[in-house]
């Protein structure tokens, strides 16, 4: 398949988009509008996950090796967690780091062991707002030819996830930036559009700007609204929380390949540009504002330039609504009190915006994607809960493990003095 930039520039092979994660004029890689398609799609999550990315990678020179990749990379469950009739959570955060961000980043990481040249050394570089750092640290982590450099935002992402993001050492060096989430995507985005430093460090990307990480990321969908549909509950509508769009573009893709999802509804904190972006039609970036959900502090979402690209009408195909701290802190507490069930911080953004629909009168059966396991923000959810969160096995492991991370002004001259 041929790829071209959201700015309109060269197409490229899939596969060559993968492997420069950004296009050459600044633009986004763009897949084609394919027709949809009625399956057949598979039985379980990881056939689901290459029934949905076959037609993607349909003459391109990873084609012979994306089975292999899905099954490097679905290793670990989605399940669909019904807490009524009609509403439920979609588990994301059963992976190595305990965000939805391992599987993109595990299936970005098989690709381009792959792809890029054996004794070529790679940098991958990559702006975390708190979750994708770790999971693409543990996606490459000694991975033989690949160094991996994470920026995070010093100050503004959890204690643990702070930890995680210093812990794996090896060839991971992370970095705490001294700015916000923005000011670690722009470095990020400055770092490759100097060609001559890309070139000198074999410069990739892994954020979600890469469509090695965002294609992936559909296959959960289509799994959760298949079990809906084998149980009885299709059409599912989903409420996706999003900082930088890439997961709810994700969801958009797999609608528009044929799934039976209906309706998809974005959830924001306090960093509200997506939702009045498609309440006015004005992309207005901000500075971001620091809130509990601080994966998802992002003033200047970058994927809404593919929303921009794909949709002539984009608030036709997705809305959005944003709710604040005291929100996330209410719904939590009263997720554990009513519904038994422990949330992060994101989550809770995704539920609080669910019974906004159902107090306005909303039917069907929608789903909430579970972005991120509460016990990464202990010390926002535990008061709330009143009790202690049990920690998964793979964040243990990470936590008894030693962390650091450098200082680094938000400059692209000192992280060009870092890289070399």
């Amino acid at each position: 398949m041929m790829v071209q930039s959201t700015r309109g520039g060269e197409m490229v092979p899939l596969s060559v988009a993968i492997a420069r994660g950004q296009a050459a004029d600044g633009g986004l890689y763009l897949p084609p509008r394919l027709p949809p398609r009625p399956g057949p799609w598979g039985l379980d999550l990881p056939a689901r996950a290459a029934a949905v990315l076959r037609p993607f990678f349909a003459g391109d020179e990873l084609a012979v090796w994306l089975d292999d990749c899905v099954r490097e990379s679905f290793t670990f469950p989605a399940p669909v967690r019904w807490l009524d009739g009609d509403d439920g959570l979609l588990e994301l955060f059963h992976g190595p780091t305990a965000a939805f961000k391992d599987f993109g980043a595990r299936f970005l990481a098989a690709c381009l062991a792959r792809l890029v040249p054996a004794g070529r050394p790679t940098t991958v570089l990559v702006a975390t707002s708190g979750d994708t750092g770790a999971a693409v640290a543990a996606a490459f982590h000694r991975r033989r030819g690949f160094r991996v450099v994470v920026l995070y935002p010093d100050g503004r992402v959890s204690p643990r996830q702070a930890h995680q993001l210093g812990a794996f050492g090896d060839n991971v060096t992370t970095f705490r930036v001294a700015g916000s989430f923005d000011d670690c995507q722009r470095l990020v985005k400055e770092a490759f559009a100097d060609h001559e430093l890309g070139r000198r460090h074999g410069l990739v990307s892994a954020n979600s700007i890469s469509l090695g990480r965002l294609l992936p990321q559909m296959a959960y969908y289509a799994n959760a609204a298949l079990e809906a549909e084998a149980c009885g509950r299709a059409p599912v509508h989903f409420v996706v929380p999003t900082g930088n769009l890439g997961n709810g573009f994700a969801c958009l893709l797999a609608r528009e390949a044929g799934l039976p999802i209906g309706r998809i509804v974005l959830a924001t904190n306090r960093n509200r540009v997506l939702p009045e972006f498609l309440r006015t039609g004005r992309y207005e970036p901000r500075a971001s504002v620091a809130t509990l959900a601080n994966a998802m502090d992002v003033g200047a979402p970058s994927n809404l330039e593919r929303l921009r690209a794909r949709c002539a009408d984009p608030a036709a195909a997705v809305t959005a609504d944003w709710v604040d701290d005291d929100a996330i802190r209410a719904t939590i507490a009263d997720a554990a009190a009513r519904r038994g069930v422990v949330v992060c911080p994101h989550t809770a953004c995704g539920l609080a915006v669910l019974a906004r629909l159902r107090a306005g009168g909303e039917r069907g059966h929608w789903l909430v994607a579970a972005t991120a396991h509460p016990a990464k923000f202990e010390t926002v959810v535990e008061p709330l809960v009143g009790h202690p969160v049990p920690v998964p096995a793979p964040l243990q492991a990470l936590l008894a493990r030693p962390a650091r991370a450098e200082p680094l002004e938000a400059a692209l001259p000192a992280l060009a003095a870092r890289l070399a």
